[in-house]
């Protein structure tokens, strides 16, 4: 065990810090697994196929090796959840994910009732696997479904079909009491009836949340190498048109650009990031953004697993942290914070970033007068065409250099 030296937490600090930051923001733990069966061609995530055996017990001692590194820099918080991201988490065993949660038990101050989700690919699960997740302490699952049609989960290079996706899914929703299922829509030679099949599908299944997602082509990835048959971006419009009204025929609140859920069921792990809340990021390439009394911070992993594990194991398994510059925090703020459909409240900027809100009031009126964003007396909300422009509406934060 790598010793720890504690630090004063944030909360602790009785002065008002020079960046006017007073409290810490809710604090949030990501575990990164980096491994899949096979590379997805739209995947653009730091994923590693699984060519040989996974070094899964090396692997899990370097988590927690990287974690107990970390401890200093969010010493005294507690972390209000837990997400095990990938890759594909489901490829380790629920003893692997036992210890993990283990040691981040005896680590961390975990709140009484913190969400600990778990991504899984209906390809590689089963009823031993699910169980013995939940015994571990999983209490939500997150299921790649992507679509319930075995022609465009083939197009995709997703190594499920539409009888094991279906079948995971009932599976997860008799195992676990908060399931997400995700589904992608624009997909290769998607019609707006096939998209809205698999939307029925999805909400016929009744999980306390969704999320659609549309498909992008992001750079260096097969699929933007070599571009697919898509959607035309009026199709694509139509598709995510009907999908939402859809799901709220049924119930689903629309409360984020692609998440949709029954109520009081929020992803309270991706709703911490969206209100620009503190995380700790673990494992190969895993990202962090922590607060400090003077400075907001972020932080990267050694990307490829080998070099993370060796690094780890030598003590150094953070690649790179910078602070983020009093110029970029509106914009990042508003990254996250404008993807809520309800927006967020005006106070909560300075609580986040330490800077009053003024900072930003140039680019609000800019948000306003194109009728991007509604501005109340305390709340900032994007505008039904501020959602469907979000990127343009996010730049207009951009600071000019």
């Amino acid at each position: 065990m790598i010793p720890i030296i504690p630090v004063v937490p944030l909360q602790a600090n009785n002065h008002a810090a020079p960046s006017g930051l007073k409290n810490s923001p809710p604090l949030s733990l990501y575990i990164h697994m980096p491994w899949c069966v096979r590379k997805c061609p739209y995947c653009d995530f730091n994923s590693h196929e699984s060519r040989a055996d996974i070094p899964e017990k090396r692997y899990v001692q370097a988590l927690i090796a990287d974690l107990e590194q970390s401890v200093p820099r969010v010493y005294g918080r507690k972390m209000r959840s837990v997400f095990f991201g990938g890759g594909t988490p489901s490829l380790f065993s629920p003893e692997s994910i036992d210890e993990i949660l283990s040691a981040v038990r005896a680590l961390t101050p975990l709140e009484y009732d913190a969400e600990i989700t778990l991504e899984a690919n209906p390809g590689t699960v089963d009823t031993k696997h699910f169980r013995g997740y939940k015994q571990a302490g999983i209490n939500r699952l997150s299921l790649g479904i992507q679509s319930f049609n075995a022609d465009f989960l083939k197009a995709l290079g997703r190594i499920h079909d539409d009888k094991q996706a279906m079948a995971a899914a009932e599976l997860a929703l008799s195992t676990f009491e908060r399931v997400n299922l995700d589904v992608m829509y624009a997909l290769p030679k998607q019609t707006l009836a096939h998209a809205l099949q698999d939307a029925k599908q999805a909400v016929a299944l009744s999980p306390d949340h969704l999320s659609f997602y549309h498909l992008t082509l992001e750079p260096n990835t097969p699929f933007y190498r070599t571009p697919p048959s898509l959607p035309d971006d009026d199709t694509s419009a139509e598709m995510q048109e009907q999908i939402e009204a859809f799901s709220a025929e049924n119930g689903y609140e629309h409360y984020e650009t692609s998440a949709f859920c029954k109520p009081n069921s929020q992803a309270r792990h991706n709703l911490n990031y969206w209100q620009f809340g503190d995380y700790l990021g673990i494992g190969a390439g895993a990202h962090s953004k922590l607060s400090y009394f003077d400075k907001i911070t972020r932080e990267t992993r050694h990307k490829h697993p080998k070099l993370f594990m060796e690094h780890a194991e030598k003590g150094n398994a953070v690649d790179n942290t910078w602070q983020i510059t009093s110029a970029d925090l509106g914009f990042e703020f508003m990254m996250n914070g404008l993807r809520l459909i309800d927006g967020v409240p005006i106070n909560l900027f300075q609580q986040r970033t330490g800077q009053p809100i003024n900072t930003i009031q140039v680019a609000i009126k800019k948000a306003q007068n194109k009728g991007l964003l509604e501005v109340s007396a305390d709340h900032l909300r994007p505008t039904l065409l501020g959602q469907r422009f979000l990127n343009e509406l996010l730049t207009l934060f951009l600071k000019e250099d």
